[in-house]
Order: structure tokens, then sequence, then C-alpha cells
């Protein structure tokens, strides 16, 4: 197993490999649909071609468990079928690795896949797992946490945290823009300290979006539309509307800018891009990654370059500039050193 501070070595960051067996860790609880009926169709298109292993979660067993006892078994290649929370614990175990990670997305909201062009219908998800090729990218953690998509901070959090489990087993991803509008309805920001390694950056904001990669519908992550998942930087969104209008007119900019692939020029939308940054609010605010939320801030969060093998059908997009100006009580004050890591602040366990 390699250190996080390596980066994985591979002939090209793409090739077409061939497997023969495979561990497939299933989420029996994931989605909406019928797990049996999809663990059947899932069995009957790989295993013509793969050997499966196939492991189930639990409330006692977790993805990133059952993926490190796979490595400890010798296995070659990974598969999570299941939301964005299965899939990204069990690519914990196989940060560094060596060992690909293949994904069937079944969650409500597959946003993983979707930014990874991985398609959300199980057959095809299956045929980019036998035909696609694999590409390294990076990662990231949150509070020591793996981190693949992104950290919310505010409402992105809040959003999530209120969306009713009825409502997203009948409404899928609606559920969320349905819990989205009611935090809406109750906006209020929130002063933010963020520290990275040459300043700290202060302002008001109702939302801050940490992301390494993440799909157009995770709009409040398209400050900067363009993400790129295999540099080693983490691109900040900072969400700032003073009123419901303002926060539905941004909302629909950063939707088109995510569509269109051109960066936000709004005054109350800013971005930026770290490798590593120490993150504090006032008052403390929910914080949601990958998909779970796991506390309240503060946060400490850090870049971990070319650091997962991923079965993916798809290009990337290049690298965007920051905007800061216009953010509303904005200072930026430089630093007496550029060192900054978790040792600089305790940041609460989970």
């Amino acid at each position: 197993m390699m250190s996080e501070n390596e980066v994985i070595k591979t002939e090209t960051d793409r090739q077409t490999p061939k497997y023969t067996s495979a561990c497939l860790i299933f989420n029996p609880i994931a989605g909406r649909g019928n797990n049996e009926t999809d663990l059947e169709l899932i069995k009957s298109i790989l295993e013509p071609e793969l050997q499966l292993d196939i492991q189930f979660t639990s409330e006692e067993v977790s993805p990133t468990q059952l993926a490190r006892e796979a490595l400890e078994r010798g296995a070659k290649l990974v598969i999570a079928s299941g939301g964005d929370g299965t899939i990204s614990a069990a690519a914990d175990a196989l940060i560094n690795s060596n060992i690909p990670l293949a994904v069937i997305p079944r969650g409500t909201a597959n946003a993983f896949a979707a930014s990874m062009g991985i398609p959300a219908n199980i057959e095809a998800a299956c045929q980019v797992i036998l035909e696609g090729v694999t590409r390294v990218i990076s990662t990231a953690r949150c509070n020591g946490k793996p981190m693949l998509l992104l950290a919310g901070i505010g409402l992105e959090a809040e959003t999530i945290a209120k969306a009713d489990r009825a409502a997203k087993n009948r409404l899928g991803i609606f559920a969320y823009i349905l819990s989205a509008i009611n935090q809406l309805k109750d906006l209020k920001s929130f002063d933010t300290r963020f520290e990275r390694e040459d300043e700290v950056i202060s302002f008001s904001a109702v939302g801050v979006t940490v992301a390494n990669v993440a799909p157009p519908t995770s709009i409040l992550a398209q400050g900067p539309a363009s993400l790129v998942p295999d540099d080693e930087f983490l691109d900040v969104t900072i969400f700032a509307p003073v009123s419901v209008l303002n926060a539905i007119a941004a909302s629909y900019h950063l939707l088109k800018s995510a569509f269109s692939g051109t960066p936000t020029e709004r005054n109350d939308i800013g971005y930026l891009r770290v490798k590593r940054a120490l993150i504090n609010t006032d008052p403390p605010q929910k914080v949601v990654v990958d998909g779970e939320v796991i506390g309240t801030t503060p946060v400490f969060v850090e870049a971990i370059p070319k650091s997962l093998i991923v079965m993916i059908p798809q290009s990337q997009a290049e690298a965007p500039v920051e905007k800061l100006e216009g953010l509303p009580d904005l200072t930026i004050e430089p630093k007496e050193n550029n060192n900054l890591s978790n040792s600089d602040s305790e940041y609460p366990e989970s």
C-alpha cells in the first residue's frame, strides 16, 4: 500500500485493462429499485466475464472494511454498487493502492458517476466495467474522511440533511431540489474565515462548497464551471446572495454556468482553487461530504493528487481560474508563513 503523499505510477493515465475476477461491494438498501433484481441483473452481465466475490454492506460492515478485506485477499478490481456514500467509503481503502475502482450507481443523486460520465443505467454501467478504460483521478480528505466529490458547508449541507427519506425514495434527486427550495425560504448568511497556504480570506456567505469533482446538477459547486478531476487542486465556490430572489437568480446562473462551461461573473458568487484549506464559520455550520453529513465546522480539506484509479469512459475539462471580487465583507490578508496542515488546528472527530 502506498502512502498518500505518493503518486500512483502507471504507464499512462488511460488504459484498457482486462480482468478475470472482481470484488463486488453491494449496498442492499441503496436506491429506489428492487435490490434483488438489481443484483441478479449485475450478475447476469458480469459473471460471464468476471468471477465475482460479492460482499454486502450493512450497519455493522462498512464499504471501507469490505474493500480493505478485498485487497487483503488479493483483489485486482473492486466494484462499488450503491449511492455516493457507498462509493466514497469503498474508495477510501483504494486511495494510492493501484487497485481500480469501478462503479455501478444505484443511489439517489449518483453524483460521482455523473461527474465521471458513468451511466446511471445498470446495464450500461456494467458495460463500462467490461469495455471501459481506467483513468487516474485525484481525491481529497475532509476532516480525515475520504472525499471523492465535495464538501458542502451551510446551504448544501442543510439541503441534504433535511431531505426526507420517503421523498428521496419517491422522487429521487428531485427530493433534494424541494429541500433546497425550502432552505432558501430561511436564507441565513454566516461569517467565514478561509485559510489557505499564503493568505486568510474572510467573507459572508450562505454556502461554501469545496469540490474535487461534481456534475452540473451539483450547482453550488459550479462557480468555476469546469472541474478537473486529475489535477492537484480543489475548487471552492462561495455562494453569497443576500435575499431569496438573489439566491434563486444566482442558482439559475450557476446552472447555466455548469452547462455552458463558462465561469460565473456574478458579484455574489466567488470561486478559488486550493491544495489545502482550513475553513471556520460563525456560527458553526453543518458539513456534508459526498452526500453524508459528518458534523459541523471547522473543516480541514486537502487534495490528494492522482491517487485513485477509476473505470471511466470520458475525458475531462481544463482547469479554471479564480474570482473573489464583489463578495460581501471580503478581506484578504497575507500570512507570515506559507505552512498549512491539519496540525495547525484540531478538527472534530466524527
